[in-house]
């Protein structure tokens, strides 16, 4: 044995368990008869909105906001459209096609912006796109209900499914800048992921906020500037949500302002407990961010917790709201500490697989309790294992005695890592 050597044991390494099995056989390329049928399923869970009579109608109304626009009329005259400026231009290019082409077009763009979404999720953790995880990931949106939702309506979430991902994406890869841009055209487009700004209050990149918040701001005004009567957005638009809509769109709201005055509470107790619940999660979002750990893991449990704050309080919450959260943090299943490795996670799930029964809110009218207990339980999730993991991290800080520090000594290639007291010379 070499002096090098003598006395030094060589490192434990550690066995892997059955969760460390499981995640390498996800992250191993699938079998093509597997991807083909996956993308057949997810195609075809796309285009499943043909058989109704209408199709794309969150789209279109922004579409007709548009054709208002052209004919020199004011969008927001419409109590149905609800975006910001920059969405009337963004739609366009949507105004020459006929209503029967954008009948079928919208369900598969829908789609695709989704799978866009999934697959931009799964990078944030390094997983391929040809991978095994990609594979159950379209087979679980394809028989998500919110999926089914979205892409029927055509609504613009989409843009969000897509952009938070992606700019989650730049953020672990340290462009913040980059990361600020994507949320500021989304939210120019959809304010949808307003609360994701606090992210970036929190990681104090200061600079990718001013993009966050410069750019939809520069873009609305530009758009308001184009347009004839934009006040109409304070006056009609704004109150308009605030209120919670009206009784068409009431019923599929789940946020508890909208959920728990159904079930006989009082409106302003529900306001009340609503703005207790989100101030809750708010708090456990910085917790979870304070507490560490691999940082695409801390990024996404953190916007997801942001969002899902939101998704308390504020109305509408409606159920495709779900998709703006629910890929990346599958997604994360792979990285070990995951809120996602807790069968918790996925109980408030299930209920919104498609073909599953949930007896007596199968309705559209009672969908909306299915959905609160979905935001709610994983609000409840993620805030469990926030507070868990800052827990393991207080102790392993607590773990050495106060009052000393850590100094590396070094002969040649041999270091050591000792303990001295404060203002000690080391030997």
């Amino acid at each position: 044995m070499s002096a090098s050597t003598a006395g030094h044991e060589p490192p434990h390494e550690r066995t892997p368990g059955w969760e460390d099995v499981v995640v390498h056989r996800l992250r191993e390329r699938a079998s093509w008869p597997a991807l083909t049928a996956a993308v057949l399923l997810y195609t075809l869970s796309s285009v499943r909105a043909y058989a109704k009579d209408r199709t794309g109608i969150d789209n279109a109304v922004v579409v007709r906001a548009a054709h208002t626009l052209l004919e020199g009329g004011s969008p927001y005259a419409d109590k149905r459209f609800l975006y910001l400026p920059g969405a009337v231009f963004a739609a366009l290019p949507q105004t020459p096609l006929p209503r029967r082409v954008l009948f079928y077009a919208v369900p598969p763009v829908t789609g695709a912006l989704v799978a866009l979404g999934v697959m931009l999720a799964l990078r944030i953790f390094d997983v391929r796109a040809d991978s095994r995880l990609a594979v159950a990931a379209l087979v679980g949106t394809a028989l998500f209900v919110p999926f089914q939702s979205l892409v029927f309506l055509g609504n613009w979430t989409a843009a969000s499914v897509v952009a938070l991902p992606a700019a989650l994406l730049l953020a672990r890869r340290g462009r913040w800048s980059g990361a600020g841009m994507v949320i500021g055209a989304a939210v120019a487009l959809k304010p949808m992921l307003v609360p994701v700004l606090l992210l970036f209050v929190l990681a104090r990149r200061w600079r990718a906020l001013g993009w966050a918040v410069g750019l939809p701001a520069a873009l609305s005004l530009a758009a308001a500037w184009a347009m004839p009567r934009p006040g109409l957005f304070f006056t009609r638009t704004l109150p308009f949500l605030l209120h919670g809509q009206d009784s068409y769109a009431r019923p599929y709201d789940s946020a508890w302002p909208s959920v728990l005055p159904r079930l006989g509470v009082p409106h302003t107790l529900a306001l009340v407990l609503a703005v207790a619940a989100g101030a809750t999660v708010l708090s456990f979002a910085r917790l979870r961010w304070r507490a560490g750990g691999e940082e695409a893991l801390r990024l996404v449990e953190c916007a997801a917790l942001l969002m899902l704050a939101a998704f308390v309080v504020s109305r509408p919450a409606f159920l495709n709201y779900a998709l703006v959260v629910v890929p990346s943090l599958a997604a994360s299943v792979v990285e070990r500490g995951a809120a996602a490795r807790s069968v918790w996670f996925w109980m408030p799930l299930v209920p919104q697989v498609g073909g599953v029964p949930w007896p007596g809110l199968d309705t559209a009218q009672r969908h909306a309790f299915r959905d609160a207990v979905m935001y709610g339980g994983l609000a409840a999730v993620l805030a469990l294992a926030a507070r868990r993991r800052a827990g393991r991290r207080a102790g392993r800080s607590g773990a050495k005695e106060p009052g000393k520090g850590l100094v590396t000594l070094r002969n040649g290639d041999y270091s050591l890592c000792r303990e001295v007291e404060p203002g000690a010379t080391p030997e």
